[in-house]
Order: structure tokens, then sequence, then C-alpha cells
């Protein structure tokens, strides 16, 4: 098996990452995908990211690939100070320029699937559980090929989620020219000029988008839901003193999580999840709340409870009625005082984040995902950030479960890429 490469199926921050610590090791790799697809295709134009420079760098094997590298190579103004705030165009530069210094053998196709390769069989052949030949690929170009492991770094791909009493107006899911879409479907929001657009969330993507939207020249209500407030982070000039410094703020809590993610996984089940959903959870930007506060309505309420709608954006719309045969989107919900009314716009946006389910993962083959330990739709992962299946790994979101809300960052990298490709080494190298 050692004749074969590693694949590496994701060309965002962790699977670059990953793969040129594979490739400082010798270990030959292939790695899939369009570099940085995630944020260049699927963020809107204008974001500015929430993280600071120093949560914001990808993981090398070798000094000279941070973000103040990039800045430095280019000419650009250095990005270093915790007060220095990113826009997402120079990020893609950024990861597309670290991919070409480290990983220039690229491929852009798409794995189509992938399954065991049990040893002693020839082409995708089965003999039962356990085989140890590696795993089969096949590639959109048609190409069949073994693999000695593959880490699986497909980062937000196939996960955003819609929340059930959302999915009801959309019964064939999400889309931007219907009632409801999600905000990854989303980089132009100036289709929405002169329109009334409902945001539901409270998330720095709901903030931003809402934001956005309305410097675009929309009239936008943000609905948060149940204990998802809308609140604005402190600037770092008034971050806590005497408290350790973490990339997401001076708290002691953040700083262990930040480092020290070896002993997450050990957490019991329910406090793992919950930490992933809480920690760093729903929260604008600093510099976010002077472009939003009066510019944006805030509907904060118990729950939604339904919601409706046929048009689609762009139809015509007297504002006469508001039910969904008058071509709009209607928010049934209840308030914080038990009383449910409804809301209606044109367009609804979910800025409702992402959630990992194995099952969704759909480049797996079923006999895959039928074996693959999983806690909640989300891997179990052991040491190195291997599964329960030998030679397939995880890196990224899906990691985070089991390694904590670091890996939902770019900054989870600098632990996971290194340890990662450790254990590959030892164990398929």
């Amino acid at each position: 098996m050692n004749q074969h490469p590693v694949a590496v199926i994701g060309a965002g921050p962790f699977g670059l990452s990953t793969a040129a610590h594979l490739r400082a090791r010798g270990i030959p790799v292939r790695v899939f995908g369009e570099p940085m697809v995630s944020w260049r295709d699927h963020m809107p134009a204008g974001m500015l990211l929430k993280s600071t420079p120093a949560a914001s760098s990808i993981d090398a094997p070798q000094r000279g690939h941070t973000l103040a590298d990039y800045c430095d190579a280019v000419g650009a103004p250095r990005l270093v100070l915790d007060e220095d705030i990113i826009p997402v165009g120079t990020f893609i530069a950024y990861g597309e320029w670290f991919q070409q210094r480290l990983v220039p053998e690229l491929e852009r196709v798409r794995v189509v699937s992938v399954d065991r390769r049990h040893k002693g069989t020839s082409g995708g052949g089965r003999s039962g559980p356990g085989g140890d030949g590696g795993f089969e690929l096949k590639l959109d170009s048609g190409e069949l090929f073994t693999a000695r492991a593959v880490v699986v770094a497909t980062g937000l791909s196939g996960l955003a989620h819609l929340p059930q009493e959302l999915a009801g107006a959309v019964p064939d899911g999400p889309s931007p020219t219907g009632p409801v879409s999600h905000s990854s479907q989303h980089h132009d929001l100036s289709r929405f000029t002169g329109r009334e657009l409902i945001v539901v969330g409270a998330g720095q993507s709901a903030l931003e988008t809402a934001a956005l939207a309305a410097e675009a020249g929309a009239r936008v209500r943000v609905v948060s839901r149940g204990s998802g407030r809308v609140a604005f982070g402190a600037p770092p000039w008034k971050q806590p003193g005497l408290r350790p410094k973490s990339p997401f703020g001076n708290a002691w809590s953040l700083w262990a999580l930040s480092y020290y993610p070896h002993p997450y996984r050990y957490l019991p089940d329910q406090a793992r999840h919950y930490l992933v959903r809480r920690v760093l959870g729903p929260l604008g930007a600093w510099w976010l709340r002077d472009r939003f506060e009066g510019k944006v309505r805030v509907s904060e309420v118990e729950r939604i409870v339904r919601a409706e709608g046929a048009g689609t954006v762009g139809s015509s719309s007297s504002g006469s009625g508001a039910g969904p045969e008058s071509g709009r989107a209607v928010l049934t919900v209840r308030e914080l005082d038990g009383r449910t009314r409804e809301l209606s716009a044109d367009h609804v946006i979910a800025a409702t984040g992402y959630r990992v389910d194995t099952a969704a993962m759909d480049f797996l083959g079923p006999e895959l995902r039928t074996e693959l330990a999983v806690s909640r739709g989300t891997p179990r992962l052991g040491a190195g950030y291997v599964s329960s299946i030998p030679g397939l790994y995880f890196t990224g979101l899906p990691a985070a479960a089991s390694y904590g809300p670091v890996m939902r960052f770019v900054c989870g990298t600098e632990f996971a890429s290194p340890r990662l490709a450790g254990h590959l080494a030892a164990a398929h190298g």
C-alpha cells in the first residue's frame, strides 16, 4: 500500500494545510477540489472576516506562509493587529497563494465516490468487512484509483442547515429564487435592492448579511429566535485584562479550547456537542455594530412556528395581503409574550449555520457510511483525527464534535494538520 498516494478531498484551509504537511513528510498526496471555493462562491461580496489576523493564518510545515507573509509578498498593508479587519477577497487570495506555493499539484476535479478496496481483490470487488486494501476513489473525470488513506476536508460543502419550521415553505430545498434561501446561496446581495428581506439568525452571518443587504438598498428585518439575542462583541482594546489571550479573545476557557483540544474528545457526548454549539456562539463582530444598529430592524421572538411562501425574488408584489398568494414569504412567529403574529417580506434568508451529517456526505460509499461510528451525525474521531475506519480521517468542521470549537476556525489548522499528518505517516507511511 505504500506505493499508493493519500487522497485529500477538499482545497479549503484545512485541506490545503493537511496536504502541505503530508507533502513535507515526503508522503505522496493527491488533492482534489477548487481552491477556497466555499469562501469564493458562498460568502457575500463585501464580507469582512470576524476572526482576527492571529486566527486567520493557514498552518504550514515551514515558516513564511502566514497571512502577514502573504501581505508582504504582494505589497499589501500587513494584517497583524487584533483591530485589523480582513476583507474576504484578501483571505481568498491568501489561500490561493498558499496553494500555489505549497500544494501546486492540486487537481481541480470532484471526487464522486470513496469505497473500501479490500486486500486481495481487484477493481471495486468486495471481500467483506475488515478489508485492508485501502480505498478506491472515482473522480468526475472517470478515473479510478487506489489511495492508502483518505482525508475528508470538505469544509462547509453540503452542510447548510435549514430548520424544520422554515423547510416547510420549500419542500424542494432552499433556493435564491424561492421564498426561502440559505445565506450560503448568496454572493451578490444587490439583487434585494428596493425589496423587503427577512434574515433569520443572530450570529455574524445573519447580522453581516443583513447589514450588507441594507447597504445595498434593501429593507431588512432580522428575526432572532429563542436565546439567540442580537449582540456584538467587545473591541480588542476593551478585552478583559489579567486573562490569557487566545485568537478569539481573553478568557481561560477560550485559551484552553484553542491550545489544548487534546482532552476534549474524552468529554461526555452531551457536553461536547453543547460546547461546540455554545462556545463562540451567535455574536456579531465589534466593528459591525455601527453598520447594523439603526439600519436594520430586529424582532426577537420565542420561536418561528412556520414559514409559507410561493413567490420568487423579483416577482411583483403590491403589498396588499400578507399570504403566500400575494407572492410574499410569511413567517408565523411566537413572540416573547406568547402571542403569535405574522411577518412578511419578499424573501427570507436563513442564516442558520451548518450541521455536520455524515449521512449527507454522499461521496462516501454506503459501506463506509454504515460502518462509520458517529455521534449525532458527526464522526467519532480518535487520536490523529482518524475515524473508526482505519485510514479514513476527518478534519475541519466535521472534527469539531471530537476536538472542540477551534475546529470551526482557520486557526484550528495549527493543531489539526501536524497531528493528522503525523498519525497518518506512522500508520500508513
